[in-house]
């Protein structure tokens, strides 16, 4: 199996962000700033290659007919720790902005497709793999949105003022009219790329 294939297939050819479209709710919560965006990110990415390559380790024991009740108890699990993790290890001001959006990983829509398509076919390694390369991908999908939206709208980067005059500040880029519209531009950019170059849109 090709895994730099699996890996490129998740940041770029299926990206959950600019291609699937996949977990908007905590895609345009969390986005307001490219901090809260990569931890969010990572923290997804993290629970998605443990939960994978778990279900894909015991696939071949768990009946057809409980498999996404097991599913759901293993990646509530990795949830658990990584939340535990997380309160303890990181400032507290990171936590309050995550909020919920950190517990909801346990329902994020990318984990159970790749579940579904891959990681229950496949065997671990490669499901682990897989999930890296989904993980990544909305990584960087949360990444560009909170750069974009947190500069804009507060004209600062990782928190580093960058534009002092708040009257250039567009205040809407940080609400979730921003959120929306900043991830509706780069879909149509991206899309109209993909097909200038022969690609297939959504």
């Amino acid at each position: 199996m090709n895994y730099f294939k699996l890996i490129k297939n998740g940041i770029v050819n299926q990206n959950p962000v600019f291609v699937q479209v996949m977990s908007l709710c905590p895609l345009l919560a969390v986005t307001t700033s490219a901090v809260n965006a990569i931890t969010m990110g990572l923290a997804t990415t993290a629970v998605l290659i443990c939960a994978c390559f778990a279900i894909s380790a015991v696939r071949k024991v768990i009946p057809s007919e409980i498999r996404i009740v097991v599913s759901v108890i293993i990646v509530a699990g990795f949830v658990t720790i990584l939340q535990l993790v997380m309160e303890a290890y990181l400032p507290p001001a990171i936590n309050e902005s995550l909020g919920i959006f950190i517990p909801l990983i346990v329902v994020n829509c990318i984990l159970f497709a790749r579940i579904e398509s891959f990681a229950s076919k496949n065997k671990p390694f490669a499901s682990a793999v897989d999930a890296l390369g989904m993980g990544l991908g909305f990584t960087l999908g949360l990444f560009v949105i909170g750069v974009i939206r947190e500069f804009f709208g507060s004209g600062a980067v990782f928190g580093i003022e960058l534009i002092s005059d708040t009257n250039s500040h567009m205040v809407i880029m940080v609400l979730a009219p921003g959120a929306f519209f900043t991830l509706g531009a780069l879909i149509m950019i991206i899309h109209s790329i993909r097909r200038r170059r022969g690609g297939v849109g959504v």
